[in-house]
C-alpha cells in the first residue's frame, strides 16, 4: 500500500472507531473532552483531529518525543496526559488505534 493510500485509509479508519465507540456510549463528537490518539504520524493525528471537530488543543500528542510506541502509545499517552494534569474527573476521553492489517480499537472513558 503507498503511503498517501494508507493516510487516507488510516484516517477513515480512526474515524469510524471513534464514530461506533461515541455512539455505543451514546455520545457525540461535541462530548469528547480529551482525545488520545494511536502515535503513528502527526498527519493522520491532525487530519482525525479535523474530521470529529475537535481542536488540537485536546488531542494528546507525544509522538515528537516518544515517536510510535506500537501498542503502548495509547496507555502511555494516558499516563502521561493524566501526569501533566491534561485529563480531569469527568472529562470523557476517546483512545483510538490501528495497527497491521488495518486492525483498530477504540474506547470512551469517564475519567
Amino acid at each position: 500500500m503507498r503511503g498517501n493510500e494508507l493516510f487516507k485509509r488510516a484516517v477513515k479508519i480512526m474515524v469510524r472507531a471513534v464514530d461506533v465507540s461515541l455512539e455505543k456510549g451514546g455520545l457525540t463528537h461535541e462530548d469528547v473532552d480529551f482525545f488520545i490518539p494511536h502515535q503513528a504520524n502527526i498527519r493522520i493525528i491532525k487530519a482525525v483531529a479535523k474530521r470529529i471537530d475537535l481542536g488540537m488543543d485536546k488531542v494528546w500528542v507525544n509522538l515528537d518525543q516518544c515517536g510510535n510506541m506500537s501498542a503502548a502509545s495509547c496507555a502511555v499517552s494516558l499516563d502521561q496526559a493524566v501526569r501533566q494534569h491534561k485529563i480531569k474527573k469527568g472529562d470523557k476521553i476517546v483512545l483510538t488505534s490501528f495497527g497491521g492489517g488495518l486492525t483498530w480499537a477504540s474506547l470512551v472513558i469517564e475519567w
